[in-house]
């Protein structure tokens, strides 16, 4: 797999060899050496009919299949980077989040009505989220954008977490998302979608808050 490694909060350094290929948001190279291509890709590993499907919701991000024998630093518009490792598992990330991640993960676009049906469109309307969203599956590494940092909540069957819309990143594991609405006084004199909204995360698995509500 690529070797990811931070040169700091806004730089990312990936190892690119035969074998060990990427897809990269496209603008994203800010250098590199060695003997690097860059090609760019309608499906990023996706398939025509997921690619398909998130062109005709105006959703697609374009991206840029990385290949060849070198090193390559990748940021985007000055946002902090957060690497990701899956081991098998999926992550469910906004396309416009995603930086770059190993050419290895199967790629996938999941229908937001397909968690929680009716609400689940609903949900993807009022937080910004749209009708897509994007899966990547397998081992290896992924590394999304975020404003002010990432932390990594861990999510148990006992113990659901609650996020802000807009502070939300990606989620990882045998997870539900849901759109709830919050109670109490505070809401009606809140700043935003995110005092009355909040995704309601439960089941295995782990949720990624930025430290802003700005969206990308």
């Amino acid at each position: 797999m690529p070797g990811y490694t931070a040169i700091n909060a806004k730089m990312l350094q990936v190892d690119i060899a035969p074998g060990r290929e990427a897809y990269s948001r496209r603008g994203a190279m800010l250098a590199y050496t060695g003997h690097v291509d860059f090609a760019p890709t309608a499906t990023a590993g996706q398939g025509i009919g997921g690619a398909l499907g998130r062109a005709v919701a105006g959703e697609r991000e374009a991206m840029m299949h990385v290949t060849g024998h070198g090193t390559v630093l990748f940021g985007r518009g000055g946002l902090e980077t957060h690497v990701v490792e899956l081991r098998g598992d999926t992550l469910f990330v906004e396309a416009d989040r995603l930086l770059v991640h190993d050419a290895s993960l199967q790629t996938g676009t999941m229908f937001m009505g397909e968690q929680g049906g009716l609400r689940g469109v609903v949900r993807g309307a009022v937080t910004g989220q749209g009708l897509f969203t994007t899966t990547l599956t397998g081992h290896g590494s992924v590394a999304v954008l975020a404003h002010g940092g990432v932390l990594e909540l861990p999510i148990r069957p006992d113990r659901p977490v609650h996020v802000d819309p807009q502070a939300y990143v990606a989620h990882r594991g045998d997870v539900e998302n849901r759109l709830a609405t919050a109670a109490g006084l505070r809401d009606l004199v809140g700043r935003g979608s995110g005092e009355a909204f909040q995704l309601r995360l439960s089941g295995t698995g782990s949720v990624f808050v930025q430290a802003s509500e700005e969206k990308i």
